[in-house]
């Protein structure tokens, strides 16, 4: 980049040093994916070429280099171009075209489609459209990345809500709408499908999860506070013609410090930023505090006191699912509650990825467990991770003095906790308080107790005979319970992760209030109030 701003050669040898680096290595991959490969992991295997993020990205990244400097390289040696060439071929453009086992592709098996099918389709359809010269290969690439894009659009539900979270919007939605602004660019306006409903749903998903900067809904592996992606999301609400979006994306840019720094990612990226930099800095800003959203094929749902204004109680739960992939937890039916843009009963969200994430050991992790998430254990036992572990029944109302959703948690404990039905309704009474209520109907009694546990960032003391304290950046609020039914206890736990200390500085606090006289059928309250 400092090269293409100055023009006057003094980069190009480091560059040279950095493409011939490259092209000796055998494959550009991340090690944790090897596994993309037949052989064992450990080396990359060269007559097994796979593709995965990091392959996309390097293949960008050659391809602008070669696309820049491919004239200069030649004067200090012709190979070097030739070479580099050769490589991005080798190692991304022909395995491409002569693969369809690729999971992320979704072109022979359709069941696990992520945010790896547009983030390593964007690059290869910038890696293509650079570096291919034959007119037959380029066409059946492109072609072939349009097939893979639309498995991927498939893959989403018609309310447009991202499984994966809001953090993950960055990763999916937004490199899908790169690869369709592209697409739109080099058809010349004939690929143009930003007037569709799901299109337009899956961008203004972004918006509707958000509380306040920097936090949005964080359910499963979301972190909790984003920096997001200003200029994608300005683009996009100009695509589809929606001011929330494009008002949000530079409401975003001014108030994140975006623009004040070095632009990172891939060249083009960083290219795009600085054309649209004056612009999106310049640009009509507002925030987008919307009073509710309902997703009913996400089964998600979330509401304020007052619309135009963060002040006052939030809240967003969710039914869904337990089903082990996409960044899951094993949460359905819980919720998020925040107090003056602040966090009250919180979801962790995940600690830094390890091999252990993403394995048969992931749910020995606490943070991707049913009892640290705002949920009850029932009989002892926690929820169970598999497809057929889920919330039913799920409603949501907005009505001007409240908000309720409701939703049947029972399918996503095992048998062993003996739960006929849990109804658990969320009602936000605006401008007062909010509520969790639990309707439920047991086939048997344990020895082991049932208990609701919440997780919160406040700072939690007993205050008086049924009530507890919870002192956080918003104020002090109070839970208050029946004292007769329940039995509250304090677990402090400290956080040793990185990745969630960034977050959640400091401690958090986990709140187990125990039913003291079990019952086959019974209803608990909570409530939380200033």
């Amino acid at each position: 980049m400092g090269e293409l701003a100055e023009g006057k050669g003094r980069f190009i040898d480091q560059i040279v040093n950095g493409v011939w680096f490259y092209c000796e290595q055998t494959w550009w991959g991340w090690s944790a994916h090897m596994y993309l490969q037949k052989e064992q992991p450990g080396l990359p295997d060269i007559n097994d070429r796979t593709i995965d993020l990091n392959v996309g990205d390097m293949a960008n990244i050659l391809s602008w280099t070669w696309y820049y400097f491919h004239e200069e390289f030649e004067k200090i040696h012709p190979l070097i171009p030739e070479r580099l060439k050769s490589e991005i071929r080798i190692k991304a453009i022909d395995p491409y075209l002569e693969r369809t086992d690729f999971w992320w592709m979704g072109i022979e098996d359709q069941s696990h489609i992520n945010n790896w099918n547009p983030w390593i389709n964007f690059n290869m359809l910038t890696c293509f459209l650079l570096m291919e010269d034959n007119p037959e290969r380029k066409i059946s690439g492109v072609k072939k990345i349009i097939q893979s894009l639309d498995v991927f659009i498939n893959s989403y539900p018609d309310d447009g809500g991202c499984i994966e979270g809001p953090s993950y919007w960055g990763a999916a939605v937004a490199q899908l709408y790169k690869n369709l602004h592209l697409l739109g660019r080099i058809s010349r306006g004939k690929l143009d499908i930003f007037n569709h409903p799901l299109i337009q749903n899956m961008g203004q998903y972004i918006y509707k999860l958000y509380i306040h900067l920097p936090y949005f809904v964080n359910f499963a592996d979301a972190d909790a506070q984003i920096t997001s992606t200003p200029l994608q999301i300005y683009m996009y609400g100009k695509s589809i013609n929606d001011p929330v979006l494009w008002k949000f994306g530079a409401f975003l840019a001014q108030n994140s410090g975006w623009g004040n720094k070095p632009f990172g990612g891939t060249p083009d990226a960083q290219i795009t930023s600085l054309m649209y930099r004056d612009e999106l800095l310049n640009a009509r800003a507002d925030e987008a505090l919307i009073g509710s959203f309902w997703l009913p094929d996400t089964e998600v749902a979330g509401a304020r006191d007052s619309e135009g204004t963060y002040k006052g109680f939030y809240f967003a739960a969710k039914g869904g699912n337990n089903i082990p992939q996409n960044h899951n937890h094993n949460d359905a039916g819980s919720c998020v509650l925040y107090f003056n843009r602040n966090p009250v009963l919180i979801d962790v969200g995940r600690e830094t990825y390890t091999a252990k994430t993403f394995g048969s050991e992931r749910y020995t992790i606490w943070t991707m467990q049913s009892r640290y998430h705002n949920l009850p254990i029932i009989n002892g036992i926690d929820q169970m991770q598999g497809k057929e572990y889920k919330a039913a029944g799920n409603t949501f109302h907005d009505l001007p003095s409240k908000a309720v959703f409701s939703t049947d948690i029972s399918k996503a404990y095992p048998k062993e906790a003996m739960v006929k039905s849990w109804k658990r309704t969320y009602t936000l009474q605006k401008g007062k308080h909010f509520e969790i209520m639990d309707e439920f109907k047991l086939n048997g009694i344990s020895d082991k107790a049932s208990s609701l546990n919440f997780m919160t960032s406040s700072v939690v003391t007993m205050d008086k005979k049924g009530v507890l304290k919870l002192e956080g950046m918003g104020g002090t609020l109070r839970m208050t319970y029946n004292p007769n039914h329940l039995e509250p206890s304090i677990e402090i736990i400290t956080l040793t992760d990185n990745c969630l200390k960034q977050f959640w500085p400091g401690e958090l606090t986990r709140i187990v209030l125990t039913l003291k006289k079990p019952e086959l059928e019974g209803m608990i309250k909570v409530r939380i109030s200033e």
